[in-house]
């Protein structure tokens, strides 16, 4: 007499559960990487809405000067600070009146061209570039 095989065996059960459990780990780490890069792309987007609005203090102040882009009342200051909480760190903003630079770190590492860079710094002469140690302005008001 023959017996009829019902359902699945343990092993079997183990196994495809083993293999779900590897694909969910693996999708999770990308997604993980998606959000630091996401991130990273809002920080630099907050960086350049920063730039357009220094130019319109700029144009606008009566004697053509940067110098209170970086003060707390500034529109682009609270562009800045936007910046610098996506990137959970630190940063620096450095203005004068002619001149004016600022840098947020990065969410996650971005490696370019085998160089890692944890900053992003931006300025009035329209650079905007990866840095590779904390504190590159040191006070200055151009990106290094």
């Amino acid at each position: 007499m023959k017996s009829k095989k019902n359902g699945f065996t343990l092993i079997e059960l183990l196994v495809v559960i083993a293999i779900i459990a590897l694909l969910s780990s693996i999708i999770l780490a990308s997604l993980n990487s998606a959000r630091g890069k996401a991130s990273n792309s809002a920080i630099k987007e907050d960086l350049n809405n920063m730039r357009s609005a220094a130019e319109l203090i700029y144009s606008n102040s009566a004697n053509g000067s940067y110098a209170t882009v970086c003060l707390g009342t500034s529109p682009a200051i609270s562009m800045y600070n936007a910046a610098v909480t996506a990137s959970g760190g630190g940063g620096e903003c450095n203005p004068s009146a002619g001149s004016w630079a600022a840098d947020v770190a990065l969410k996650v590492d971005e490696v370019v061209s085998g160089v890692t860079y944890h900053y992003w710094c931006i300025d009035n002469r329209g650079n905007g570039r990866g840095e590779i140690a904390a504190n590159s302005l040191s006070g200055a008001t151009a990106c290094p």
